[in-house]
């Protein structure tokens, strides 16, 4: 019969193409991330946003003290590595705790791949030693 037809192929087309910018919307958020060179819970952070291969701003609060000022502005602390998502701030935050916002606000989809790295591992004392006595 006549319209009893359940969609069109235009209907389809444009539900697809509705689904894919719904699904790149959710895949594309806007990320800043304050982190350190080298310092476990950042390499935690920046293996989450590979894991995902999510496109963020690195602003390295080692290496311009500018970003830490932003960073401790933005976030009401000094502690790292923040992570600001779509505009909400995640202060002093382990890559677990990323991959958890970014679920719970699915702006990804959960995955068992493995990122490579811990994801909740402080910085060696080595390394931090270092870089507090650069800035001396």
């Amino acid at each position: 019969m006549p319209g009893s037809e359940a969609a069109t192929i235009s209907d389809v087309a444009l539900f697809d193409q509705s689904a894919f910018m719904i699904y790149s919307f959710m895949q594309n958020p806007e990320i800043t991330a304050y982190l350190k060179t080298s310092c476990g819970w950042s390499a935690g952070v920046r293996a989450v946003l590979a894991k995902y291969n999510l496109k963020y701003t690195e602003k390295d609060i080692i290496q311009n003290p500018a970003f830490r000022w932003e960073m401790e502005t933005k976030s009401g602390q000094p502690l790292s590595p923040c992570v600001e998502i779509d505009g909400k701030m995640l202060a002093d935050v382990s890559g677990e705790e990323v991959e958890r916002f970014l679920m719970d606000n699915k702006l990804v989809q959960p995955s068992d791949t493995d990122a490579g790295v811990p994801l909740n591992a402080p910085c060696a004392t080595e390394g931090h030693d270092a870089e507090v006595k650069l800035r001396l």
